[in-house]
């Protein structure tokens, strides 16, 4: 039997789906994934997938491009799509890959209600699962898989990245370093630059030097930082998204508001203490137990515009202290984990 998983953005999304790609394996299933470019930069060459399409995203929209993937699609002859994103886009790319059944979330457990009428059988979620991952994994529960709690995911194999990145670390020569992410789609969602600077002081003094990482066109984010710092912090150099896994990895800690380098932190087992406002952590946050959260919780919550009027601004009224406490505390865990 084949499977076409419909997540097309963003990375965050992308993550929090490979669970659901594992759970499918698992399962015996054939799957392929449609994805627009920059999701796509985690599952080319993926083990697990048996075909990856790459969608034309809406900024560079072409039909020529599109029918090509919507060709591609239907040459799989799946047996059923699983739209896993919940918007007119994504059901429209379910239902041209012509697979006989389409699956997907029920009009109130998507983000835009009225596209459920494309799809061919919609799946209502149960009130008790929160996390989108334990969403995700409910979508397959039509397909006869149980797979709610799962955190299984499957990152394509980084072992040149690995080296790339501990070439580069070496080169810094930090010792034990945490990871400060000021970035992200959303600015809603984001943390002011110098509060990071002012955490790198911080963990300065706990012996932790602090690299700053940063996506495109993000680089005078991070230098903001940096500047802020005193010293305390440098710049990472530039890395793709699997050799960000991979730098995760290295790091005693990341801190970052809800953006996909959190998610993708989260996925690869790195101490986490995220920043967060208009979202709600307890549906895309950090699933580990011993991750700490800091939250301001505006009136409008949870909120997923990007553009808000009540919260707008929520993120400013988080203290640095505040922040810093969650680190000390995720940092005592961490030091009475066992070393493997």
């Amino acid at each position: 039997m084949k499977a076409l998983v419909v997540r097309l953005s963003s990375i965050g999304d992308v993550v929090h789906t490979l669970p659901a790609l594992s759970a499918l394996k698992r399962n015996n299933w054939d799957v392929g994934w449609v994805v627009e470019p920059p999701g796509g930069a985690l599952l080319q060459g993926h083990p697990l997938l048996s075909s990856l399409v790459v969608a034309p995203p809406r900024k560079a929209f072409g039909l020529g491009r599109a029918q090509g993937a919507v060709a591609e699609l239907r040459g799989q002859a799946f047996d059923v799509a699983l739209d896993f994103q919940g918007l007119w886009k994504s059901v429209v790319w379910a239902r041209s890959s012509r697979a006989p059944r389409v699956l997907g979330f029920a009009r109130p457990w998507r983000r835009e209600g009225l596209s459920s009428m494309l799809l061919r059988e919609s799946v209502a979620l149960p009130p008790e699962l929160r996390h989108v991952i334990d969403k995700n994994l409910a979508l397959l529960r039509p397909l006869g898989i149980d797979a709610v709690g799962s955190r299984n995911f499957p990152i394509p194999p980084t072992e040149a990245q690995s080296e790339t990145v501990r070439a580069r670390l070496a080169e810094l020569g930090l010792g034990p370093f945490a990871l400060l992410n000021p970035g992200g789609g959303w600015t809603s969602k984001l943390w002011p630059a110098e509060r990071y600077g002012l955490l790198a002081r911080g963990l300065r003094d706990r012996g932790i030097a602090s690299i700053v990482t940063w996506g495109p066109g993000e680089e005078a984010l991070a230098d903001r930082v940096t500047a802020a710092s005193d010293g305390a912090a440098v710049r990472s150099f530039p890395t793709t998204l699997l050799e960000f896994a991979e730098l995760s990895r290295f790091a005693r800690l990341l801190v970052a508001a809800d953006t996909g380098p959190l998610h993708l932190a989260c996925a690869v087992g790195t101490p986490v203490v995220g920043i967060y406002g208009p979202t709600d952590p307890a549906r895309n946050g950090p699933f580990d137990p011993a991750d700490r959260v800091v939250r301001r919780v505006p009136l409008c919550s949870p909120c997923h515009r990007r553009r808000c009027r009540i919260h707008d601004g929520v993120m400013s009224a988080i203290a640095v202290n505040e922040v810093q406490r969650a680190i000390d505390a995720r940092l005592a865990i961490t030091s009475l984990e066992p070393v493997s």
